[in-house]
């Protein structure tokens, strides 16, 4: 016999010595008065003790419960007053085809089940008698209540009883059964015997599937859809829906509030009532005290030997919007809703791609430091990203992009989930789920009305390697061995139908429940494998996110980085169809290896430009999302610090020393390194991505890990070097923003609006690896050409990656009322290497002709724009 579970008949926290709760189980049987059949009721009265120190001694399965004594009664005939409004009717079919219906009305605080047998075979004479064998259950089907009947027709070892049907006039056969409503939730099982004088024994009769009739009490089927936790129509009924392909038997374990991990109750779910294809479901009134909930996954098979219930893991619903964790550290869903939240005027900011300036962030990390002078409660939690609104602002970001903040696994690290529908309760205070909902809404809400965009970090394509969708249905939630690189247990199959459909509904929940602006997609490469681990050309979940109406105006970006192995991803041509912004890596590589001195000018062309060879596919350079670090990898300044054999995949260069140092020369050249780096960012085509830190010289010395990252240091933006290089960021941005018609663009620079040059305004050897020096010459566009304001200024643009200076010709003006003015050497001394004023460049008499020379020192960038002479 299997074991069972403390909440069959028992409430965990009812086991108090004396306690006396009474089970009413009426059987049927005939009455006949004036030649009228009626159905009559005897009333067997079942009275339970719970006698909390003979629990262990009584020898009943698991947890020790007491047994249930009778008595019987006999009871009023009362005619049955049909009451449809709460009925829940049930059909079932024989292999000889009879029919039987089963009829479930709540009449106030009992439950009346009617039993009708009909389409018998003829065989069926009027000395044949139809007996119902059942018994009840609540955990499992194999294990009946232990009832201790006063009736010869109760059998002690199987805990079932029999009890004859009533024959109508109709042939058909009829009985009725009462029970006390506060004894449900539960299952009435049961059997038919047909006996006759020929066999005495009783024919059994089951269902076409060979197994008992069984029916809810207490609680209906319910719908398979939506999935997850839903309320019934009228609000006072939780809908559970579950989807499990493999597993034969599931298990939904409710939770009561006290502090006990066993579940106070457990229906074992049957396959041909709560199941619908793939999905198994069951509503439950709201009137119970349960506050979690989780299921049992089981195997078909049933062992015969005792089982040990508590051993068989209980999993977290995937759906379960509020996560809670048990006393064990076991992770349940919530049966509380969501609180709700006054969202007021809230408003998307909205803004279009090409004007963007993205802040990437670790929501802890930020404000974790004692320096961020935030109350405990506050700082590392999304509060406290909220009270750092003006740090955001002051470096002109209006879009932040959150590392991901889906509860994950403490130990593996936030790109390694095990739910994608809560918030990480660690970024609420006191480590509260509820908490952590609050404030992610409040955050959001904050950024928004100051003119700040919230996109996340998410996983879709791998979860944490141990909970999660595990124990579920990992043949249809994971891929099992169908390709070489596939071999963690942990990577999702995410075209197969229902783990679309899952991150679909996860996209959508994030959107319209915490109003987040659009989403940046780690390990985008992996969302193009088919179900059997092949490249998709047309990958089904990344069409469905791309058209889906409720995602219409969030934006989608595709970022191959891979977790996993910590390295820079593989370039994949991603399908876009319009809709899919990128990460580029091939920009941060090539930007690298050009201000370190090496490549070629023709890389560094084409990512200034806006990266044509990836996005003139339909796009255009606003897809394109620039980075120089990340939070994998080196830091800003690691990568101008630190340049080891071990590094040699970052790109990086030690300007000359490894490590910490303090001779000037290499300082300086570092300075002027870092200077390059965020001037080239600003002032290339598409949208500038800002790692935390970078801005005042975060540093890991020297690692590259994700683990190796340090918390934002407040203190160092007062030091001299965060002091200016914040004020840079924010004069870059503002240069962005007055300049729009060429940086801020939606479309491509216009071959006739740029002339490439070297310093001596030839043609630039392209491909040649010994060139170091280019140069940029945009033209201002005709107010026709554009749909910016006019601005009939034109810019010059010079990059210095060699180690000795160039004497550089600024292109001649043919206005002469226009001269050049210098915006940004970063070669010069603090404050004076950028100015919003900008110095004049005079002109010089060089070999009879009048020409503009500006020499630029080794490793330095400059910006230079016209200005009206006379102004």
């Amino acid at each position: 016999m299997a074991a069972w579970s403390a909440s069959v008949g028992i409430r965990c926290h009812c086991l108090n010595s004396g306690i006396t709760e009474t089970w009413r189980f009426p059987s049927a049987c005939i009455i006949t008065c004036k030649n009228k059949t009626k159905r009559g009721s005897e009333t067997l009265t079942f009275t339970r003790k719970h006698i909390y120190r003979d629990l262990v001694a009584n020898a009943l399965p698991s947890y020790g419960l007491s047994k249930i004594c009778a008595s019987k009664t006999s009871v009023d005939l009362k005619e049955q007053v049909d009451d449809l409004k709460k009925v829940t009717s049930f059909l079932f079919r024989t292999k000889s085809g009879a029919l039987v219906k089963v009829q479930v009305e709540k009449k106030r605080e009992k439950y009346s089940i009617m039993v009708y047998v009909s389409s018998l075979e003829p065989s069926v004479d009027d000395k044949s008698r139809l007996v119902m064998v059942w018994g009840v259950y609540r955990s499992d089907a194999y294990c009946f209540l232990p009832l201790d009947f006063d009736n010869s027709s109760q059998d002690s070892q199987t805990h079932t009883t029999q009890t004859p049907f009533v024959k109508s006039s109709l042939s058909e056969f009829m009985h009725g059964l009462e029970f006390d409503g506060k004894e449900s939730p539960f299952y009435l099982s049961f059997r038919l015997k047909l006996v006759s004088a020929n066999d005495p024994k009783g024919l059994e009769m089951l269902t076409h599937r060979d197994t008992n009739f069984c029916v809810p009490v207490g609680f209906t089927a319910g719908h398979p859809l939506p999935l997850g936790l839903s309320s019934g129509p009228d609000g006072d009924s939780w809908n559970f829906a579950f989807f499990t392909r493999n597993s034969k038997r599931v298990v939904l374990c409710l939770f009561d509030d006290s502090t006990t991990d066993k579940p106070a109750l457990e229906l074992d779910l049957d396959p041909y009532v709560n199941r619908t294809g793939d999905v198994w479901h069951a509503s439950v009134e709201k009137t119970w005290g349960f506050v979690r909930y989780g299921y049992r996954c089981k195997e078909a098979v049933h062992s015969e030997e005792e089982v040990d219930v508590e051993a068989e893991n209980i999993v977290l619903d995937p759906y379960a919007t509020v996560v809670e964790k048990s006393k064990s550290q076991q992770f349940l869903g919530s049966l509380f809703k969501d609180p709700s939240f006054d969202w007021g005027r809230d408003v998307s900011p909205n803004i279009p791609l090409e004007k963007l300036i993205v802040y990437r962030l670790n929501v802890k990390g930020f404000t974790q430091h004692k320096s961020s002078k935030l109350p405990t409660n506050v700082a590392g939690t999304f509060s406290g990203v909220a009270e750092k609104t003006n740090h955001l602002k002051s470096l002109g970001t209006n879009a932040v992009l959150l590392e991901p903040i889906f509860s994950f696994s403490e130990q593996e690290g936030s790109y390694f989930p095990f739910h994608l529908f809560s918030p990480m309760n660690m970024y609420g205070p006191f480590n509260g789920q509820e908490s952590a909902v609050k404030l992610m809404k409040e955050m959001v809400k904050k950024l928004h009305s100051e003119g700040i965009e919230v996109l996340l970090e998410v996983v879709f394509t791998h979860t944490a390697e141990s909970g999660a969708l595990h124990g579920i249905d990992d043949s249809s939630y994971y891929y099992k061995g169908r390709a070489n690189d596939l071999d963690s247990k942990s990577y999702l199959n995410c075209n197969y139908p229902v783990v679309q459909q899952l991150i679909l509904e996860s996209l959508r929940y994030w959107v319209t429940e915490f109003h987040v602006d659009g989403f940046c997609f780690i390990n985008a490469s992996s969302l193009l494998r088919g179900v059997h681990g092949e490249q998709l050309s047309r990958p089904t979940l990344v069409e469905a996110i791309s058209f889906d109406p409720l995602l219409a105006r969030t934006k989608l970006i595709a970022d191959c980085w891979d977790p996993h192995d910590m390295k820079m991803s593989k370039e994949v041509k991603f399908p876009h169809w319009k809709r899919w912004a990128e990460l580029n890596t091939r920009y941060c590589r090539d930007v690298r290896n050009f201000v370190r001195g090496r490549g070629v000018l023709s890389d560094l062309a084409t990512r200034v430009c806006g990266s044509g060879d990836i996005f003139t596919d339909g796009r255009g350079p606003a897809f394109c999302f620039n980075y120089i670090s990340r939070n994998s990898g080196l830091s800003l300044v690691d990568l101008v610090s630190f340049s080891g054999p071990e590094l040699a995949s970052e790109l990086s260069w030690n300007c000359g020393e490894e490590g910490a140092t303090n001779k000037s020369a290499v300082l300086q050249t570092r300075l002027k390194q870092i200077r390059n780096f965020l001037f080239i960012q600003y002032i290339s085509l598409g949208v500038p991505v800002l790692n935390m830190g970078d801005e005042c010289g975060v540093s890991t010395n020297g690692l590259p890990l994700l683990e190796s990252r340090k918390p934002f240091d407040w203190n160092m933006l007062t030091s001299g070097f965060g002091a200016q290089i914040t004020q840079f960021i924010s004069f870059m941005t503002s240069v962005r923003a007055r300049r729009s018609d060429v940086f801020q663009r939606s479309k491509f620079l216009k071959p006739e609006n740029i002339v490439w040059c070297a310093n001596d305004q030839t043609t630039p050897i392209w491909e040649d690896t010994d060139s170091k020096f280019l140069a940029l010459w945009i033209k201002a566009e005709s107010e026709e050409e554009t749909t910016e304001p006019k601005n009939n200024d034109d810019l010059f643009i010079g990059f210095n990656a060699s180690d000795f200076p160039e004497k550089v010709i600024l292109p001649t003006l043919p206005d002469g009322r226009r001269k050049w003015r210098r915006l940004v050497d970063t070669a010069l001394p603090f404050p004076g290497f950028f100015s919003v004023e900008g110095e004049t460049i005079v002109t010089e008499e060089h070999m009879d002709e009048m020409a503009v020379y500006y020499v630029m020192k080794p490793y330095s960038c400059t910006l230079f724009e016209t200005i009206n002479s006379t102004a």
